[in-house]
């Protein structure tokens, strides 16, 4: 998994450029392997599905959590990799017209629902996922994108299916519990944590950690929330909350970095700061988290328990 780049994030907006309107579908010179364009005002332009194709190239699908609706329609579901691994990972849907390949610019895919088998014990429990997959921004409508945060890896501790609905202009289907195999991260990856306030077990995921480098990077994380519920999604936590962190590398004598800045809630519900990695090798990146009156709830002490590792 080394450096594989989460590029598809600054290709998904060079790449859809436009999916919020359509022409008469017959630009000169455009032409987009298994895809007919019409005049289908449900479907993207010529230009606009190249697009949507290129931006295709840079994922790979799913063929677990790819359907048919009705005999009409087709919803793919993309990775980065084609799978899945500890900690956070990004899924991509687009769903096709059957007659003409062409991508559809409105629908709906809600209800995503991991779930884990754990067979020694014969229990279910689910991990921290996204809200309801949303387009890119309101103009670029024919990918939706959301997230899943796997709590542990397959194993024969346990198993893992995913499931979710799906709507396609006016047409209902989606995915029941299909069996995906979720990977063990490398060593010096760690992208998922948790920690406990109260009652309540809140976890934090790291997002597209393999996009560091070295100097200055932006680091995004997001909380979530444990349900009461064991088998519901763990949704986004609605308490606020700021995320201090101090990088060292434990190999090199714990050495530390300047110039980092604490994560803080964003409107979009992750959080966001920046962090400096001076050079490659192994970072952990410890996490003092505090409540919205600056109260220390997580973390704190010096080299805590509560930290990712990330490998540069």
């Amino acid at each position: 998994m080394k450096k594989v780049k989460g590029l598809f994030l600054v290709l998904a907006v060079a790449a859809l450029t436009a999916c919020n309107s359509n022409d008469d579908g017959v630009q000169a010179g455009i032409e987009i392997p298994g895809i007919t364009i019409t005049d289908d005002i449900d479907c993207c332009s010529a230009e606009e599905a190249l697009q949507v194709y290129k931006f295709l190239q840079t994922v790979k699908i799913v063929p677990e959590l790819s359907t048919e609706i009705d005999g009409k329609y087709n919803v793919f579901a993309y990775t980065t990799t084609g799978g899945f691994h500890n900690g956070y990972n990004e899924i991509f849907f687009v769903a096709t017209k059957k007659a003409t390949g062409n991508y559809i610019k409105n629908f709906d895919i809600t209800g995503l629902t991991p779930l884990m088998h754990m067979v020694k014990m014969d229990m279910y429990h689910s991990t921290a996922v996204g809200p309801d997959a949303a387009s890119f921004n309101d103009g670029y409508l024919a990918v939706k994108r959301t997230w899943v945060s796997f709590v542990m890896n397959t194993s024969e501790a346990g198993s893992w299916t995913l499931s979710y609905d799906a709507l396609v202009l006016g047409s209902k289907g989606g995915i029941e519990k299909k069996d995906v195999v979720v990977n063990a991260l490398p060593d010096g990856q760690t992208w998922l944590k948790s920690f406990k306030v109260d009652d309540a077990t809140y976890y934090l995921s790291l997002v597209n950690p393999l996009d560091f480098k070295t100097g200055t990077n932006t680091i995004t994380a997001y909380v979530s929330k444990k349900s009461t519920k064991a088998t519901v999604p763990y949704a986004l936590a609605s308490e606020t909350f700021t995320i201090d962190i101090d990088p060292r590398m434990p190999d090199m004598g714990n050495h530390t970095s300047p110039n980092n800045t604490s994560l803080t809630k964003q409107a979009d519900g992750s959080y966001s700061g920046t962090i400096n990695l001076t050079m490659t090798g192994l970072w952990r990146i410890h996490l003092t988290v505090k409540d919205a009156d600056g109260n220390i709830v997580a973390g704190g002490e010096e080299l805590s328990t509560l930290y990712w590792d990330v490998t540069i």
